[in-house]
Parts: C-alpha cells; structure tokens; sequence
C-alpha cells in the first residue's frame, strides 16, 4: 500500500514551510528512521506526501555563540559524535547519541527527529532535557525559543503544532567550570532497543565540591520525557554520598510514573533500577563537573 504520493526536497527553510503549508496532512522527515517505520507498522497514519528537510544546508551547523551550543536539527547522529565542542561542552550527550540504534541508523537518524518523535524515553531527548535544552520553532514569518521540558503533551504529541513549524535548531548553554553532565541506560541485551530505562545527570559545583544545581532527567518516566522538580533541592549544598544518592532516589520515585511495558520491562523492575543507576549517572557527573576545566575547544 503507498504511505504516501509525493516526496519534496526543498532547499530551504521557506520552501520546507511552504510544503508544509501547502499540504497540511504531510509528514517532516529527515533521517526517517522512526517515520518510515511507523508508516509501515500502522502507527502514523498516511499521508500526501513527505517533506524531506534533511538537504537545508541551514538546519546542519553547529555553532557556539552568545553563550549557547546550538545544534541544527539534522545533523546526522554520525557527525555530532565527531565534532569537538559537543564533546567538551555536553558529554552526557555524546554518550546518549552513541547508544541510538547502531552505526548505520546513527548515519543518517537527526536529533531533531529524536525530539519531534517525542518518544518518553528518547535517549538524545533525555540528554538534552538535562541540560536545559531549548528548540527553536520556525514558522511562516516568525520563529521562538521553546524550553524543551515545555515542548512535549504525551507520547509522540507536542504542543506545537506540526502543520505550520519545523524544529531548526536545538540549543543549550556552554559549559562552564564546575560543570559536567552523564548519560547512563539499561537496556535489553541487543543493545539497540528502546531503553528499559535511561537517565542523565547535569550538574554545577563550587570549588569546595558542593553541589550548587542539578538537573536529572530519565525515561520512560510517565508519558512525557520527565525531568526531576525535586531531585535539586535535595542535591544543592552537599557532597554525593550513599545517603544522599538514596534521598534523591526517594524523591525521582515519588515523581516519576512507571507503567509495565509488554515488550520491555514490569514497573516494579524500573523502580528497582532508579538508585542503582542513579548512583552511577550522577557520580560520573560530579566528577566531570568536579575535574572540568575551560579548555581551548570552548
């Protein structure tokens, strides 16, 4: 059966809108590796045409400038693993980026299309979550900064809406002494599944060691990528230890919403393991953060 009757290619932001503007039950696609097999399998349903923005020159440049990283939107998985300031400035990034799916997936997958699919438990999602990531929302005429704890509805929704804006661009702040962040998962023995459950960790200390903010994200943790409103309060002012790792697993279970998946895992197994990850996101955090200087990279 044809998923679908036309395929663009345009060159151009305005050219993508266009398309999309003028076929409002098209489909944005880059790397397509969750479109098209959702098309297949049922799971979205079929469309007049797809929109191709994986050749906008503009949407593939990494840039560091006014005090953010910002990362287009279709880079492939493949060059953001390669570039040097992903690495300095995000390396529970480049950890999450090097676990999806495996090297011929990660040649041409986006970490657009990783958020757009907007999937709870999206490992490039989870990372940027962490790090206080914004999207950048481009419609006809105009465009926004949207935090991206702020872009999700449920799985697979977002509150923008798909018909008239594209995601171009994805952005975090630099990183600065006293900084570091971890990406962890548990996964099925494969390796290239949907986690059964992955976590990242941002954090900043001062130069005694304290932790003075946080950030812990994980999924899946309830229907949208879930973000921790309470683990920094428990974390700021102390140094890691067993007893603090505990609380603060205390707490990221009070919040989060665990459901038992056919295919994957039982809730009560997902509970178990939050303290043991934890522990190993968030120390190799605190020692990235404890031991990060500027280098010449920044």
């Amino acid at each position: 059966m044809t998923r679908w009757t036309e395929y663009h290619t345009p060159r151009t932001i305005e050219a993508a809108l266009e398309a999309l503007r003028a076929s409002p039950d098209s489909a944005i696609i880059a790397g397509g590796t969750d479109l098209l097999l959702d098309l297949d399998q049922g799971r979205h349903p079929d469309v007049s045409s797809l929109i191709d923005i994986s050749r906008i020159d503009s949407m593939r440049t990494i840039q560091a400038e006014d005090g953010y990283l910002t990362i287009g939107a279709t880079i492939p998985l493949t060059r953001l693993l390669e570039n040097s300031q992903i690495s300095e400035h995000a390396p529970g990034l480049i950890e999450a980026c090097n676990l999806i799916g495996g090297p011929q997936v990660r040649n041409v997958a986006t970490l657009g299309g990783n958020v757009a699919h907007a999937l709870p438990a999206g490992d490039g999602t989870i990372a940027l979550l962490s790090h206080g990531a914004e999207a950048h929302l481009v419609s006809q005429g105009s465009g926004r900064w949207l935090a991206l704890k702020d872009l999700f509805t449920g799985p697979g929704t977002v509150s923008f809406d798909r018909r008239r804006e594209l995601i171009t661009s994805l952005r975090f702040r630099l990183r600065r002494i006293g900084e570091g962040s971890a990406f962890k998962r548990v996964m099925r023995p494969q390796g290239v599944a949907i986690a059964i459950l992955n976590m990242a960790v941002w954090m900043r200390c001062d130069d005694e060691g304290l932790i003075l903010d946080a950030r812990i994200a994980m999924g899946p943790g309830g229907p949208t990528p879930f973000l921790s409103l309470k683990a920094p309060e428990v974390l700021s002012g102390h140094k890691p230890d067993k007893r603090l790792v505990e609380k603060t697993a205390g707490v990221v279970l009070q919040e989060a919403h665990f459901r038992t998946s056919p295919h994957r895992s039982t809730q009560a197994y997902r509970e178990h393991l939050v303290l043991p990850l934890l522990q190993r996101t968030l120390l190799t955090a605190y020692e990235r953060a404890c031991s990060y200087q500027i280098s010449e990279v920044s």
